[in-house]
């Protein structure tokens, strides 16, 4: 639940900023919110597919944002993987 907590101020901070929600970081946060609640509906609910499948597009929404940010800005790429507590993406 620290977790939880952690992403909450991320998030309160990022909402205090108005006009900051299209910004990648916001969609990036928020998008890993998402992420955390599904892993753990889907850890009660093994068998619901269509939870699966949602989690899955959204993990590809947040890898495409993620790997827009390491081409554009590789210090705020840094900066918001340190502060999600996220594994860097894998190069090929």
């Amino acid at each position: 639940m620290v977790k939880n907590s952690f992403f909450s101020i991320i998030l309160k901070e990022q909402e205090e900023n108005k006009e900051n929600r299209g910004s990648v970081e916001f969609q990036v946060v928020s998008f890993t919110n998402k992420i955390r609640r599904l892993t753990s509906h889907l850890e009660l609910h093994k068998k619901d597919f269509l939870s699966q499948r949602g989690l899955r597009k959204i993990l590809g929404k947040r890898q495409r944002l993620l790997a827009y940010l390491s081409k554009k800005n590789i210090a705020r790429y840094k900066e918001l993987i340190g502060k999600l507590d996220i594994r860097e993406r894998k190069t090929r």
